[in-house]
């Protein structure tokens, strides 16, 4: 309990300062501090398309960089208090490099916190996550956008995970040796595994194993109840919207945001105008809202995070614009009666939640002494056991014949 109040301390701000919102207007200037926590960040892909990952080139500066979503100045203008950064490549890595061209994009998220450690910390657990809000930087987790990237090796997974990964999308635009991805439920492509397959399954259990986040986003649908049913910590989506307000097989139907009601999941609403109002040309921000609505109303305002998509995606909602725009997105949730406890879920405390529930340590409770049985065992650890009779005291059928050996 003191732990989560405390963790509501960095956003109290938020709520003097948007007050005025819900009557009206347009989003007031916010203090300077981190706020947002966004799920889903590509500007890792665009250090990649633009310059190689080279961010030692004068054009790379995070901080003068202006044709992306993202900068430095953008991230502080939208008070973003941290970013899932996805290491993505593209499907046409599969069965060639897409293990090295996966690591070479954590590696850069790396560079990022070391290059610019004003602004930037690299994080892996939820410690980290309150630790770095306090500090008022970015915290920046690491995501794997695709199940490709993992080559079906298992040892791999274990290596993304040791290097800082919190999360893997199944899928992305392509089936996997193991894994359907969304395209299955379009004509585009045919089911391979309906769903999970059965070394798809030990994926997820591995998963939960290490305490690294299940991501849904890009699955068919047979795959997301098969994780559903498999995976026995929350999973989430981490850049999908709601299929019945755009239906575009890249969201998530009404029976799943059921079912991750039941399961104590996350859907973070995706930007991208083709998920929004299934018009690439054409979205804006009420139509983000409205889908941040829709996934309140049918799966609880638990389950509800802001996907975002940002420089992954070519076409964004006019009013979302880049990063800087979060907080109009925000005044416009208060503006339809969102309480401030559901704001609050849904910029960071709903993820904090499910990171918690990830990173539950293993049982180390060791059984009873009483159940272990047997005259013989030492008790070191447990407590102080009642002296009725001595320990040393041997059984009866040993003593007599050590009578008998002795000498006379």
């Amino acid at each position: 309990m003191v732990l989560a109040q405390r963790s509501w301390l960095w956003l109290w701000p938020l709520f003097q300062m948007l007050a005025a919102a819900s009557c009206g207007g347009s989003a007031p200037r916010l203090p300077h501090f981190h706020l947002f926590l966004s799920r889903h960040n590509d500007l890792p892909w665009q250090l990649l398309n633009l310059f190689n990952n080279r961010l030692s080139v004068a054009p790379a500066n995070l901080t003068l960089l202006n044709n992306t979503h993202t900068n430095i100045p953008k991230l502080r203008s939208g008070h973003v208090g941290g970013q899932f950064w996805a290491a993505y490549v593209p499907c046409d890595t599969q069965n060639k490099d897409a293990v090295k061209r996966t690591l070479e994009q954590i590696d850069v998220i790396h560079r990022m916190c070391d290059k610019y450690p004003e602004t930037f910390v690299c994080v892996t657990d939820s410690t980290g996550i309150e630790d770095t809000f306090r500090e008022k930087k970015v915290l920046s987790l690491i995501g794997v956008e695709g199940g490709h990237s993992m080559d079906s090796s298992l040892g791999t997974l274990r290596m993304f995970y040791r290097l800082g990964v919190r999360y893997m999308t199944l899928s992305h635009s392509c089936n996997t040796p193991w894994v359907d991805n969304w395209l299955v439920d379009t004509d585009q492509e045919q089911p391979v595994h309906n769903g999970l397959s059965q070394f798809g399954k030990r994926v997820v259990q591995e998963m939960n194993r290490l305490g690294m986040l299940v991501d849904l986003a890009h699955v068919s649908v047979q795959t997301m109840e098969d994780a559903l049913e498999v995976s026995k910590a929350p999973v989430i989506f981490s850049h999908s919207s709601a299929y019945e307000l755009c239906r575009s097989r890249r969201n998530v139907p009404d029976d799943i945001l059921r079912r991750v009601n039941q399961t104590g999941g996350l859907v973070m609403v995706n930007f991208y105008n083709l998920y929004v109002s299934c018009n690439m040309e054409a979205a804006n921000l009420s139509q983000v809202a409205d889908h941040l609505d829709h996934v309140k109303k049918v799966a609880g305002s638990a389950a509800v995070g802001f996907g975002g998509d940002y420089d992954g995606v070519p076409t964004v909602p006019q009013g979302l614009e880049d990063v800087s725009k979060y907080p109009d997105l925000i005044a416009e949730l208060l503006k339809r009666n969102w309480t401030e406890t559901e704001v609050k879920a849904a910029l960071a405390m709903n993820l904090l939640r499910v990171f918690r529930k990830v990173e539950e340590p293993p049982d180390d409770e060791p059984i009873a002494y009483e159940e272990l049985g047997g005259q013989c065992r030492t008790s070191y650890g447990y407590p102080a056991r009642d002296s009725g009779s001595p320990p040393s005291m041997l059984p009866a059928a040993l003593i007599v014949p050590l009578l008998y050996s002795l000498p006379l």
